[in-house]
């Protein structure tokens, strides 16, 4: 590694702590804050695609002169920056505010002030914080994660809504009615569309025909087709059914608790609940009423367009009991395509028994071609077929493994494992064998990350519409899983010093 070369998230934290003034947007040690880079920093100061020598994990001498150059030029808008947070705060707590994390609701609005108000003014800044607070806060309209908790903890509701649970639980099956067809029996329609939907042109369009005996299938009709055909409650209820015992033929597809929905064998009856973090958040079938629209209310930006509180709470209810916790059928469909193609992904190179010997889609060589071009899977590979206590060394050949993939981020981040061995491979390895070992179960974050995503529309009442829009969720669920191994990867490996000379 030629020399000069160090962490940028190093260089960060010595450019921050040269400026005066930004302590609100500081952590104890002086450095910035996790959401400090993430919402201010690197959105609106650095901009990483319009300055790609600040971007990365290492920046050269050139990069780390750039960055500072620029966080330097912005130092007056982060300390008016800094000085409104601090305000925001303070009028926050004297209107009694509580409803969602001061950094994730101002932080951007805040730099917004200081970049057109410069710092508060001592006699318009307290009613500019006031009205910015009263903006920000008045557009949930009453919907908010206080509102939720006192109303499913309030006696006087409690006792009914339980109650209402408890009967949708036990009518699901009969309120959600099965097609007597065979199960598994929509499984090459759930693959045409596999094979359809992904890419631009003629494919997306439907327009691709494949053979099925001596007939012509017209595959971009395979989605609607599913839909009319209940296939996503067919398979939501295969989901409640019983795993069979050892020896038994076992019904197509994965159980919800292999599928990492649930940790219990089947699902169970969810609970009413009364208070959630996200920090603690269970597998989708476990959480519990309040958690599912708590975690709509917490993602949502703008809350105006949900329903009322207690409407939300009462939709849940017949929402967590219906197949795939799901009430629209074009999600059910959605998510039991999205199963499909979970099922075949391989980023080590190797799929999953489970998936059988099923020839891949196309959707299935574009999702897999890429993750298997990333630096880390590559290292994970290396951590998975090594045998016990050589880490050490599969760190040591991640450049060689980055050198033959012949991809400039593969080469980036192999670099940064090499610099991490010199550093404390140990450290290094550990992080890295972890990610690992999510590789060989990769449907399993796939599929939370995916379910999370279509219950977040069933609730605001958006169905699927289209194959391009069911390849825009499925391939968007896919980089965000591989973006946030990415990201665990570059926390694990970025932060190790770099001695100084270091070749």
């Amino acid at each position: 590694m030629a020399r000069g070369v160090r962490p940028r998230a190093m260089v960060l934290d010595e450019v921050w702590r040269e400026l005066d003034g930004v302590g609100a947007l500081s952590g104890p040690q002086g450095g910035p804050l996790s959401r400090t880079v993430k919402l201010v920093l690197d959105p609106l100061v650095i901009r990483p695609v319009l300055h790609p020598r600040c971007a990365g994990p290492l920046v050269t001498a050139d990069g780390a002169a750039l960055l500072a150059t620029l966080v330097h030029a912005a130092g007056d808008t982060l300390r008016a920056t800094a000085a409104w947070f601090a305000l925001l705060k303070r009028v926050r707590r004297e209107l009694r505010i509580t409803d969602g994390h001061p950094q994730d609701l101002y932080f951007q609005r805040c730099f917004e002030l200081g970049t057109t108000l410069g710092p508060p003014d001592a006699d318009t800044g307290r009613p500019t914080a006031e009205k910015t607070l009263r903006e920000v806060h008045g557009s949930a309209r009453g919907r908010t994660t206080r509102a939720l908790r006192e109303y499913v903890t309030d006696p006087a509701h409690r006792g009914e809504l339980t109650a209402a649970l408890e009967r949708a639980w036990a009518d699901r099956r009969r309120a959600h009615p099965r097609d007597p067809a065979t199960p598994g029996a929509e499984l090459s329609g759930v693959r045409d569309v596999l094979d359809a939907c992904p890419g631009p042109g003629p494919r997306s369009a439907g327009q691709i025909r494949g053979r099925e005996g001596d007939r012509d299938v017209d595959r971009g009709a395979a989605l609607p087709r599913l839909v009319a055909g209940s296939a996503g409650t067919a398979a939501g209820h295969a989901l409640w059914d019983t795993p069979p015992e050892p020896g038994q033929p076992a019904h197509p597809g994965l159980s919800a608790h292999e599928l990492g929905l649930t940790t219990r064998p089947v699902p169970a009856a969810p609970g009413l609940g009364g208070s959630a973090s996200t920090s603690s958040m269970g597998p989708p079938f476990d959480r519990t009423v309040h958690e599912r629209v708590f975690s709509v209310l917490h993602a949502s930006n703008d809350r105006a367009g949900l329903a009322p509180v207690p409407e939300l709470v009462r939709r849940e209810i017949a929402r967590s009991c219906a197949p795939w916790a799901l009430a629209d059928e074009s999600l059910r469909v959605a998510a039991t395509v999205g199963a499909e193609l979970a099922r075949g992904l391989g980023p080590l190179g190797e799929v999953s028994p489970e998936a059988g010997s099923t020839a891949p889609t196309r959707a299935h060589r574009i999702v897999n071609s890429r993750w298997r071009r990333e630096a880390y899977v590559l290292q994970a590979r290396r951590l998975a077929l090594a045998p016990a206590g050589s880490a050490d060394a599969s760190v040591a050949e991640t450049a060689e493994a980055a050198e033959a993939a012949e991809v400039a981020e593969v080469a980036e981040v192999a670099e940064v494992a090499e610099v991490a061995e010199v550093a404390e491979v140990a450290e290094v390895a550990e992080p890295l064998a972890r990610i690992a070992e999510d590789l060989r179960t990769p449907w399993r974050a796939y599929l939370r990350r995916l379910w999370v995503r279509l219950h977040g529309r069933d609730v605001r009442e958006a169905p699927m519409d289209g194959l391009a829009e069911l390849w825009d969720v499925l391939d968007g669920v896919a980089r965000s899983v591989i973006l946030d191994h990415r990201g665990r990867v570059r926390q694990a490996l970025s932060t190790r010093s770099v001695p100084e000379g270091t070749v």
